[in-house]
């Protein structure tokens, strides 16, 4: 029971939620995208599918899910990159994202599972950590700034094109997980967090934590058929006696 947080393989793909499988807003340079007045569409579920795949094939892990064991649905997700393979990444006010990190692009959980979008964060992290990247950056959403300046040129142009407010990471949210902001904005603040083996130090400790529980399963399991087996039905150990009889005669 409870939420368990693991890689995203090609396999899992499907069992995204539907907004995260179709959102192109990362994955797909907004220029390319036609006008909702071209008659023109593209399959974004088929290009974001393709972008995974191509990201896993070429860099390795690209994204983090959580799943809902008890329902068996996934139900939050954090994506991440190099950011010369993510088309948005060079279109903020704040951009670039600095040649020695990773792009935290988007983190997204649904409602009601509390503490999911910081575990998200951690195993991100800690990936990053055992693959020996120097630091991870993301780009903050400020949303009562780019509510309140919706028409202001610093939400227009570029960076506001296609943008998908759900996909962005609430500024708030990379300040708690220990980021720092490395390049100020009102909207699109940048963050940055270095990266230390000794960051992983709480995923190491979860992780010895569920293999002990699991070795302890193990062990209750064990115990239970050692009981069984010692507790055997009558007429077994009759059987045992009959022919221990049988083969004295003989």
């Amino acid at each position: 029971m409870g939420v368990i947080v693991t890689p995203l393989d090609l396999a899992g793909f499907d069992r995204l939620p539907l907004h995260v499988r179709r959102c192109v807003s990362w994955e797909v340079d907004p220029g390319t995208i036609p006008a909702a007045d071209s008659g023109l569409t593209i399959d974004s579920e088929f290009d974001k599918e393709a972008w995974v795949s191509m990201v896993m094939l070429d860099w390795g892990t690209c994204a983090q899910i959580a799943i809902e064991s008890s329902v068996n649905a996934t139900v939050g997700s954090a994506f991440y990159a190099p950011p010369g393979r993510v088309p948005r990444a060079h279109l903020f006010p704040t951009s670039p994202v600095s040649p020695d990190a990773v792009l935290l692009m988007s983190v997204r959980v649904e409602p009601g599972h509390t503490g999911v979008a910081e575990r998200l964060i951690d195993r991100v992290v800690a990936d990053l950590i055992q693959r020996g990247v120097r630091a991870v950056e993301a780009f903050g959403f400020v949303r009562s700034a780019a509510t309140s300046r919706s028409t202001d040129s610093r939400m227009s142009g570029d960076a506001a094109n296609g943008l998908c407010a759900g996909c962005m990471i609430d500024a708030h949210l990379l300040a708690e997980a220990g980021f720092e902001v490395v390049a100020a904005h009102d909207v699109f603040p940048r963050y940055r967090l270095e990266l230390d083996s000794g960051l992983s130090w709480k995923s190491a400790v979860e992780n010895a934590l569920e293999g002990l529980v699991l070795m302890a399963s193990i062990d209750v399991l064990g115990r239970e058929r050692a009981g069984a087996s010692a507790a055997s039905p009558g007429w077994v150990q009759r059987a045992s006696c009959s022919d221990a009889s049988r083969s004295a005669n003989v």
